[in-house]
């Protein structure tokens, strides 16, 4: 080898040694989260809260959304330890047991000892960043008489048309289910039977439900969240869209996030995680993520105090839930394809 060649040569490896470098550095510098496309939206909270937390960790956030929780968990279990991501935001109660055995989280160091919820929350791996009640939403105008129990809309009659969520890709799908399962327990099965004659159309995700069909009018009542109405009469200023409260109560939803153990960028997800409980980010959670914060603002819009309150909080043990998701989605499956 010539004193060029063998100069060239080592040139070479200085700079791809440099440009490696770099890349780590960069990477080191970008912390990537997965979460649902709601909250990436314009509409949503990440454009809110991107521009707080890169101000205070001097980094870049990488906000990448999906179409719900389900396929958030389902897209992390396919990557294994090879994911990109170093923090999934959004999976809810009904998914954590499905997600602690998937052994792919990690702990986090977050006290949680303060946090004001519905429940007691005592978790090493998911901080919960906000929490809601799932409901049935209905436009005042075309319905002006809602159903006032579960039972009620179950026995209505084809003449009342509702839009849900289905439970294989969605979270407030999945919430339903085991909503009926709470109030109906062997008898769901006949139940959603019964309930299938109302069923005007079952959407991958909560987005299309709500925004393309129900406010377009598609139909008077949408599977959604008793917090829902409090975006329309704080931002719309207008009481059309209400929650109807049900005799046996509503299902607790409390949607979380945990970093991977994957993570190149550990104390930066760490970092994440104490930010999303703290005012910068809970502040944002009433009127863009229109759920309950779990820490909560001193600003807290007034339309919260009109919501209606569950007449009981129903809620199965998450590692019954996980034990026997995949038989209910099932049955339910059976049921709506008969």
């Amino acid at each position: 080898m010539s004193k060029y060649t063998a100069y060239l040569a080592a040139a070479l490896s200085l700079t791809m040694a440099s440009a490696s470098i770099m890349a780590d550095d960069a990477n080191k510098n970008e912390l990537t989260v997965y979460t649902y496309d709601s909250f990436v939206s314009d509409w949503g909270m990440g454009p809110l809260i991107k521009p707080t937390f890169e101000a205070q960790c001097g980094c870049t956030l990488n906000l990448v959304g999906m179409e719900d929780a389900v396929a958030m968990l389902q897209r992390v279990k396919l990557e294994g330890a090879s994911s990109k991501a170093d923090l999934v935001l959004g999976l809810d109660l009904n998914l954590v047991d499905d997600a602690k055995k998937s052994g792919l989280f990690a702990s986090h160091t977050v006290d949680t000892s303060g946090l004001e919820m519905p429940i007691q929350w005592q978790d090493d791996t998911f901080v919960p960043f906000d929490y809601g009640y799932f409901a049935f939403v209905y436009n005042t105008d075309t319905l002006p008489n809602p159903p006032k129990s579960l039972d009620e809309l179950v026995n209505a009659g084809p003449e009342l048309k509702i839009i849900i969520q289905d439970p294989r890709s969605s979270t407030p799908g999945l919430g339903l289910l085991l909503w009926m399962k709470s109030v109906y327990g062997d008898q769901a099965d006949q139940a959603w039977a019964k309930l299938s004659d109302n069923i005007l159309t079952t959407t991958k995700g909560w987005s299309e439900a709500y925004f393309s069909l129900f406010l377009a009018g598609e139909a008077p009542m949408v599977l959604s969240y008793s917090t829902s109405p409090a975006y329309h009469m704080a931002v719309e200023g207008t009481d059309q869209y209400q929650a109807a409260a049900f005799e046996e109560g509503h299902y607790l939803q409390v949607e979380v996030a945990a970093k991977l153990k994957a993570s190149k960028n550990s104390a930066l997800a760490d970092e994440f995680l104490n930010f999303m409980v703290s005012e910068g980010f809970q502040k944002h959670v009433p009127l863009s993520n229109v759920m309950y914060p779990v820490n909560t603002p001193a600003d807290m819009p007034e339309a919260y105090g009109k919501l209606v309150s569950p007449a009981q909080v129903l809620q199965l043990d998450t590692a019954e839930i996980n034990q026997h998701r995949k038989q209910w989605v099932s049955d339910w499956l059976n049921v709506m394809t008969q």
